[in-house]
């Protein structure tokens, strides 16, 4: 199974940015109801795509600085980053099918 990393403000930069493969970010808070409903398909989707994607949260209330460098307004917000650019960006508890729609361009 793949590790989903917990990326801070201070490792984005070299977790995400610099990573030499597409990243899915998991932006959530821990009084986000819909971020813990949603926490199991991340796990599922690291999981499934092992080393081709990297998967990863930030928790925006402990990295305000990522959240808004990002510009994430809501959560949850999955953002897929390639080569250092956001590619693709979700908001809200979605389907897992829609997830992989996002981060196949980013695959391929």
């Amino acid at each position: 199974m793949a590790e989903i990393r917990d990326v801070t403000d201070a490792t984005f930069e070299q977790d995400v940015l610099k990573s030499d493969r597409p990243v899915l970010i998991d932006f959530w808070a821990e009084w986000c109801a819909p971020c813990r409903q949603l926490a199991p398909t991340i796990k599922e989707i690291a999981s499934e795509y092992g080393e081709k994607l990297r998967v990863v949260k930030v928790d925006v209330d402990a990295n305000p600085k990522t959240a808004s460098q990002m510009q994430v307004r809501a959560m949850p917000t999955l953002l897929v980053v390639k080569n250092g650019a956001v590619v693709g960006q979700l908001v809200g508890r979605v389907p897992k099918d829609k997830i992989k729609a996002l981060i196949a361009p980013a695959l391929g």
